[in-house]
């Protein structure tokens, strides 16, 4: 547990951090709860369930099948990885049974590079926000990504950039969108630099 880290992180301005807790056991959480952190992400509903406390606050990270949003509604306060209207349609129809609003952030495939990382192409982003933006069980709260793994700075640089972007010009859209999710344990400084407000560090963490 790198408790220098996690002091540094949380006090960061205007950046919040999601402990990536994928792989980690519940006493770890807890653990890393007692040093300050109140939010963690899980890639994995299964291994979510299983960890799952009403005390923190939860975010779903990974992708995220259709026939397993049931199981998160009421429990997760932001899924992530909306990369599909299909995704969006069933998290809207399955808050709605719950009488919820649930927060989604869209995520969008930036890498160039990983040809099978998850996200949205980014020419439907328009569309698809458009159509979030009638689902009335749903809050848009942002867009979020995962750049290339590369050892190239000026790719990476690129990526986070172009979300930047995005997000600025979105966001005078949809008034609700106020988080853009970007950078990794390996990247989340270059994130910040270039303007992120929220990182999901895991590894470092808990090294």
């Amino acid at each position: 547990m790198n408790k220098e880290l996690i002091k540094e992180l949380l006090n960061l301005d205007n950046v919040k951090l999601v402990a990536v807790s994928k792989k980690h056991s519940k006493e770890e959480i807890d653990e890393m709860a007692r040093l300050g952190v109140k939010t963690f992400g899980e890639n994995r509903v299964q291994e979510f369930l299983e960890k799952y406390d009403p005390s923190y606050s939860w975010h779903i990270i990974g992708h995220l099948q259709t026939n397993k949003v049931k199981y998160l509604i009421g429990k997760v306060d932001l899924i992530e990885s909306v990369d599909s209207l299909k995704l969006a349609k069933e998290i809207n129809k399955q808050a709605a049974k719950h009488d919820v609003i649930q927060n989604i952030l869209v995520e969008l495939h930036v890498s160039r590079s990983d040809l099978n990382k998850t996200g949205l192409d980014p020419k439907e982003l328009p569309e698809l926000l458009s159509q979030i933006a009638e689902m009335k069980n749903l809050n848009l709260k942002g867009l979020m990504c995962i750049a290339s793994n590369t050892d190239d700075r000026k790719i990476i640089e690129n990526e986070f950039d172009r979300m930047k972007a995005w997000f600025d010009t979105y966001s005078r859209m949809y008034p609700s969108m106020d988080t853009l999710s970007m950078g990794m344990s390996s990247d989340y400084p270059v994130a910040i630099e270039h303007g992120s407000n929220q990182i999901r560090v895991g590894t470092a963490l808990f090294a």
